[in-house]
């Protein structure tokens, strides 16, 4: 190995005691190929298999906490007992690589398909459509949440939970990014509430911090083993109004006091800068490694495909970087860099390599049906 890249591959050891081999982590990554009764696929297995050996962590993609908060075809449920199994054999998967294992939980809210939720019930913190990713008849106006559902979606998030330690999970994610449920709670775009879980910045925090606190309160009580508990986030919304970069530091604020493993930061460029909020023009990752402190450590993401990408990238002192399109580019991204092969990396993605790659078939539709979302496929 190139000995400049030694950083890359020092452990790194949460302030619950779980150690990672080094500092790559597999991003989470929607695949739309579970089986239609919402197991994990044979395809499925063989894609994670394929991009977990050398990585020190995977996130799985995301697994919805309760029927009406599926958000895609093709994703794997973790709503009920009955999926155990099906979770277990994902988790058993990843870690016989030698990475960690942890499972995404979610709920869609206003941006799951009326096709995918029981009765087209589609809910949110507030009767407010999306303004984005709509199809050409417009998103659907979701129903307002009642107070007691709330709670009980809260429930379901420690449920899924329970699922993920029983499933030999070394954790979860909590998803409150990319717009989805929790990300909605927190969002005056799409929470014009004005009881206690919306109204001030404050109240809008409140239903991520309480799927926060009912999600380690699970761990506490089940998990005989240390467990991760992290939490994925977007930095702003271009909705006005709309999540700014000043809201969101009070966010990271009141989540770095949480004792949380990991914040995880989503975004499509790890050297983004803020759009509004902050006068500061420094990206956005090195604002909020700042306001977290170093109370919890952060995850960074974001374009990242070559080593000397995630080498600039951690320099910055983020402790992880996650790759996410780049593995699924180059699943041998950590071995090749071990092996001094890094110039043999590949950063685009060629037409013919499917099956080389071990990618399913729903994920390949959807990326060679996206022009410009892969490198390489236009």
């Amino acid at each position: 190995m190139n000995s400049k890249y030694t950083p890359l591959f020092e452990p790194f050891t949460f302030s619950n005691g779980i150690k990672l081999d080094n500092r790559i982590v597999m991003a989470p990554m929607t695949n739309f190929s579970s089986n239609p009764d919402g197991t994990v696929s044979d395809q499925e297995v063989e894609y994670y298999v394929r991009r977990s050996k050398g990585v020190g962590m995977v996130i799985t993609a995301c697994t919805y906490v309760t029927a009406n908060g599926k958000g895609f075809p093709g994703q794997f449920a973790g709503n009920s007992d009955d999926m155990i199994p099906s979770l277990r054999r994902l988790a058993t998967a990843i870690k016989e690589t030698g990475a960690k294992a942890v499972l995404q939980i979610f709920h869609g809210g206003r941006l799951c398909p009326p096709e995918l939720v029981p009765n087209g019930d589609v809910v949110s913190a507030s009767a407010v459509p999306a303004e984005r990713g709509a199809a050409p008849a417009g998103q659907p106006v979701p129903r307002e949440l009642s107070d007691g559902e709330i709670e009980s979606i809260i429930r379901d998030f420690g449920e899924t939970t329970r699922r993920a330690i029983e499933s030999g999970f070394d954790g979860v994610e909590i998803h409150g990014a990319n717009g989805y449920l929790i990300q909605q709670f927190f969002s005056p775009h799409s929470n014009r509430r004005e009881d206690r879980w919306g109204g001030s910045l404050e109240k809008r925090l409140a239903f991520p911090l309480a799927v926060v606190d009912e999600v380690k309160r699970i761990v506490q009580t089940y998990a005989k083993d240390p467990f991760i508990v992290g939490y994925r986030f977007s930095p702003e919304e271009p909705e006005t109004p709309g999540i700014t970069m000043a809201d969101t530091l009070k966010l990271v604020d009141a989540l770095a006091d949480k004792h949380l493993d990991y914040l995880h930061v989503s975004l499509t460029d790890f050297w983004s800068t803020p759009r509004r909020g902050v006068e500061d023009k420094r990206p956005r990752i090195e604002l909020i490694k700042e306001q977290a402190g170093d109370r919890v450590p952060v995850i960074g993401v974001g374009s990242i495909y070559t080593a000397d990408d995630a080498l600039k990238a951690l320099q910055t002192g983020i402790p992880l970087i996650a790759l996410g399109r780049g593995l699924i580019i180059e699943p041998d991204w950590v071995e090749k860099v071990k092996q001094g092969r890094e110039s043999e990396i590949a950063t685009k993605l060629n037409k013919n390599d499917q099956k080389r790659l071990v990618i399913p078939d729903p994920l390949w539709q959807a990326i060679i049906s996206t022009p410009g979302w892969f490198p390489g496929i236009e």
